[in-house]
Parts: C-alpha cells; structure tokens; sequence
C-alpha cells in the first residue's frame, strides 16, 4: 500500500506541532507521525512541570525574610512532599491536554510509529509506503545517561521520570549543572531536600561571564552545596544508596539527578538513505537558517537539531521549517534574537551574543551589582549581577548577561532592545518607574556609557524634535 501527501512531520513535540499549525494555513494535505508519548517535551517533563514545582518552593523558600520582616509563625510551615508532587503532576496534565487534542484532532492523519527514510521522497512506517513532497524532522532529544550509571536503576533518575516520583530520598546529588540542574537543585533544597550540585564546568545555568556565573553559585549555596570543576563517579552503596565521588571528596545520597544535557532522537530514521553528510553522531548537514538538509525538500526542526534547545525557539524552527517546505522559492526567514532564562532565585539570563563569541569585537561594558538595588533590598532578594555589553564604535547594546530577581524581565527588555538594534543612549531614554529593578539595569547602562567615553550633556531624554507617537491620539 502507498499512501501519498504533501507533507509530512515526524515527531509532535513543540517544533512539530508549530509545523503543523503553520502549514495547516497552507494545506490539509499532510500527515504528522510520533513515536513516543504526546505531550511536547516541555509540557510533559521540562519547562511546566519545573515551573509547577520551583513556584512554591521559592515561596517556601522565602519564609526565613518573612520571619526577619516581623512575619510570624513561619517556621511553622512544612512540607508534604508527596502532596505537592501530586500538584505538579495535575498541573503538568493540564499542560499537556491542549498539544495531545491537537495531534488527535488530525484523525487518520495522526499515525504513530517509527518511521525510515527509504530516499528523499519516500519513508516506510509500519510496512507502509509513504511518499511525500516535503518533509519535516522534529524528532525531539531524551536525556544523556553515562552506561555504567545505567546499571543503577531508579537511583539515578532524569528530568524525564523525575515528575512520576510520589516521593523523594532526602539526600541528592544533582549532577550537571545547565538549566534544569540549578532550577530543580535549588527547588529540592528550599522544600528541605540535602542537595549536592555538582558539575565538570566552570560557570552554571549555561552563563558565559565568570563573574555573572559565580554570582549564581553563591546564591545557590544559601541552599545547597555547590562544586563546581569536577569530575563525578557514582557507584552502588548498600541497597538503595549511591557513593558519588567529586575529585577529592564523596558523598553518599539517597538518589542522584543526572543532569547532563540532551542527546537528539535520530537513530533508526535511515538518515543514511538520503544521500547527505552525517557527522560523527548521525546529524545530518543543514542550513542554519532555512534547516534545509542540502537540496533536498526534507527540514530538522526543535532540539533535535541541536542549535538552540529551547521552547520558543522550537516553535519558531517548527513555524521556518514548514513555511519554507510548502513555499520553497520564499524568502529566507529570520531569527529573533537569542534569549535564554532560567528560572531560580535570582533568576540567570543571557541575551543576544555572550562574550565568547564578542571576543575579537570591540566592545565595552557595564554591570550593576544588586546587594544595594533599593527594590531588591527591600524584598530581601538584593543577590545578582547583571553585565551589558555593547559595540564601541557606536554605543549599540550586543548582549547581556544576568543574575538578578525579575531578571526574566530584564531580559525580555534588553532582547526588545538588542532586536530593535538600540544604543547605550537610546535605551536609556526610555521611561523606567520607581522603585524597580529596571532601575539596576540603567546603572548597567549608565556603566556602560562611561566606559564608551560618552558624556551626553542633556538628561537622558528624547529630544522633541519628532512627536511621540503615544501623543498622536487617534490622528
């Protein structure tokens, strides 16, 4: 049997269902397969669910300011741990009910399996021949487990199973420290948890700047103990505990959460059949900003690409790739401008380009520590850096990098800014009430013009040459 379309997307997480909510603007003449559960990665085990579980626990974490600001009976909190897992996870279903009425909404077009790529026009799924125009990979990534850890079982778990757990060991080692690692190691340790982080690199939550990442670190270690450089060996100890050795030192926890990055699905595709380059780890050549595969009309999409695992980003690769795969000669699409959060207290960040790929440019910049930012002293959350950077020639902000509370907000702002391709003065015209962390950002600005040697001689607002197009009414 042959059955023939003009579109095909493999995989419905968040690159494959935006893929098929833009080409549905085209076409109904499409097929979208999944081998797997549904439910987006996001939705079912990464940014909601985290979310679901940081929310009180940095509230809870917050109970020893509370008793310092003349809030009594704090201490008489505790935590149900089991309790508050079952909220997550009734919270994560909630999340993940939309995506799977989606997929399930395409009927007979909604095909589960594994499919193999027999050439660039035609795939096998089931003992089906499925020839089509277009197609679209959006195959996802799972968690990398090292094998000997594997021999482990449930003592070491991954952002993938630990939201099934009704309850949790008390003592835990979190191994790798990118995003989820921070997020969830400093959660585990507000609700009461003995948390260990661990991590074979210098800077945490996936930041640049040394002196950005090391304001994190020591804001992590009110909760938790953080090593950072080195190098971790688990192995058995007794029956249900671990030995976790880091360099010089051991542990031994209840439970480890391996945390060390993401490793795309491509096995088993038939990549190979297509006719284009693989590299040492099955990914096939593609072009950064079509996520073509050669000449050929197939496109890869989301975290199995590898370029910028995130959410939005997937969505935005999802929505790319399906434009250009059902309007071929159209022009190339652009990207927003890089932006990345993660979400611990304070809240780290990094915006537009990092200073390993400034170097060589000529560039300045500007920092604001926040331990006396009035807002932020007077919640109690005054901890954090936030550096900007921005081109010498002429003053245009490049990037940033930030560990700061709100800093989701800050970051939003300076990647409107950075997108907008504003200066160092531009920025600084804009309003900023009082009192407000944004206030920190415009010591980081103001940092920042000095260091280009600008001295403006009128205050820092726009001139009024042009009309405010607030002012323009309804005319």
């Amino acid at each position: 049997m042959v059955r023939k379309t003009r579109l095909v997307i493999i995989g419905a997480g968040s690159a494959g269902l935006t893929a098929l909510k833009e080409a549905q603007r085209t076409t109904q003449n499409l097929l979208l397969i999944n081998d797997g559960p549904y439910g987006t990665t996001c939705a079912r085990v990464g940014c909601m669910p985290s979310k679901a579980l940081l929310g009180p626990a940095h509230a809870y974490g917050r109970r020893h300011f509370l008793e310092q600001a003349g809030i009594r009976g704090t201490s008489q909190l505790n935590v149900d741990l089991p309790a508050l897992l079952r909220h997550v996870r009734q919270l994560r279903d909630r999340f993940t009910a939309g995506s799977i009425e989606l997929a399930h909404a395409l009927g007979e077009r909604n095909l589960q399996g594994r499919p193999r790529f027999l050439d660039a026009h035609a795939l096998e799924l089931n003992g089906e021949r499925i020839e089509f125009e277009a197609a679209i990979i959006a195959t996802g990534s799972r968690p990398v487990v090292p094998v000997p850890w594997e021999q482990l079982g449930r003592r070491v778990l991954t952002s993938d199973d630990f939201f099934e757990q009704e309850n949790l060991g008390r003592r835990v080692a979190v191994v790798g420290l990118g995003a989820i690692g921070v997020e969830l190691g400093q959660g585990l340790a507000q609700l009461g948890l003995e948390v260990v982080g661990l991590t074979r690199a210098q800077t945490v939550a996936g930041l640049h700047d040394q002196d950005i990442s090391d304001a994190l670190v020591a804001a992590l270690r009110q909760d938790m103990q953080v090593l950072t450089g080195v190098d971790v060996g688990l192995q058995p100890a007794g029956e249900q505990g671990i030995l976790v050795q880091a360099g010089e030192q051991s542990f031994e926890v209840n439970w480890v959460l391996a945390s060390l990055g993401r490793r795309p699905n491509l096995e088993d595709l038939g990549l190979e059949n297509l006719g284009v380059a693989l590299d040492a780890y099955g990914m096939p050549a593609f072009h950064p900003q079509t996520l073509k595969l050669g000449d050929l009309p197939i496109y890869i999409a989301g975290d199995v690409n590898g370029m910028r695992p995130l959410l939005h980003e997937a969505a935005d690769e999802g929505r790319i790739a399906a434009y250009h795969a059902l309007h071929a000669d159209s022009a190339c699409l652009g990207r927003r401008v890089p932006l990345g959060i993660v979400f611990t207290e304070p809240n780290a960040a990094q915006v537009g380009a990092h200073p390993d790929e400034l170097q060589g440019t000529e560039t300045v910049s500007g920092e604001v520590d926040f331990a006396r930012q009035g807002r932020a002293l007077m919640e109690g959350r005054n901890v954090g850096r936030l550096r900007v950077y921005a081109r010498s020639s002429d003053g245009r902000l490049l990037g940033a990098q930030i560990v700061a509370p709100d800093g989701e907000h800050l970051a939003h702002l300076l990647a409107w800014a950075i997108q907008q391709r504003l200066t160092v003065d531009e920025v600084l015209q804009l309003p900023v009430y009082h009192p407000v962390v944004e206030e920190g950002l415009r010591s980081a600005l103001q940092a920042a013009r000095r260091a280009l040697g600008l001295r403006r001689r009128l205050p820092d607002l726009p001139l009024c040459n042009e009309p405010a197009a607030w002012a323009l009414g309804g005319e």
